[in-house]
């Protein structure tokens, strides 16, 4: 490893809020990539370490749905699945900027961006009941890799706003209660859809925050 050391120009940390809409892509519902029908909000923490790129740390609570009634395909309509479940996430990752986003040169700043990294979340472990419907039989958590792509903007010295679409795919198949498990082995019999595809969850939404802490002088990338 080599440490350099240069003078920054940006705020040192980042503190906000996140709220927006939340939909999920499953073998239940809508197939539509960006659809939110759901609440969600949460907190966001990001440690800038240069003018493009900062550490970041976020925690997001939703509900989600899906029904087969909104969906396009007959194949689904005619099925009549649906579900509800809740998802609380936990991520951490690297925010990289396009350009340089000085937040000190008194002129208002603004630039695209890319967010990854790993998230953990924790949600309810379903099955499909016998009226289309779900029913929740324990609590359960999984990895995801989240893929974000923002615009973000100063509003003042010290606020920023951001615009933001985020896709997380999951490492699990049964956020919509498709793929059941555990030590029940009638679970494994309400298995359905199709068992290859992880499911996955998007959040679209808008993000407030607030920089303090003093100007960083050593930068160690």
């Amino acid at each position: 490893m080599v440490f350099c050391m240069q003078i920054a120009s940006s705020q040192t940390f980042e503190l906000g809020g996140f709220v927006g809409g939340t939909n999920v892509i499953t073998d239940v519902g809508n197939t539509s990539y960006i659809n939110p029908n759901s609440l969600a909000f949460g907190g966001v923490f990001k440690w800038n370490r240069s003018q493009r790129h900062s550490f970041r740390f976020s925690a997001i609570i939703a509900n989600t749905q899906a029904d087969d009634a909104d969906s396009k395909e007959s194949r689904r309509q005619q099925r009549g699945y649906s579900f509800k479940n809740n998802i609380k996430e936990f991520s951490a990752g690297l925010e990289y900027t396009f350009w340089e986003f000085n937040l000190n040169t008194g002129a208002p700043v603004a630039a695209p961006y890319l967010y990854t990294g790993i998230t953990y979340f924790l949600n309810q472990a379903t099955f499909v009941d016998g009226q289309g419907g779900t029913t929740q039989y324990s609590q359960t958590g999984a990895f995801a890799i989240p893929m974000v792509l923002g615009y973000k903007a100063t509003l003042s010295t010290k606020l920023i706003g951001a615009l933001e679409i985020g896709a997380r795919y999951t490492f699990t198949d049964n956020i919509d209660g498709s793929n059941p498990s555990g030590g029940d082995n009638q679970l494994l019999d309400l298995k359905f859809g199709n068992q290859n595809n992880n499911d996955w969850y998007v959040f679209t939404g808008i993000t407030f925050s607030f920089t303090f802490g003093r100007e960083p002088c050593y930068c160690n990338f």
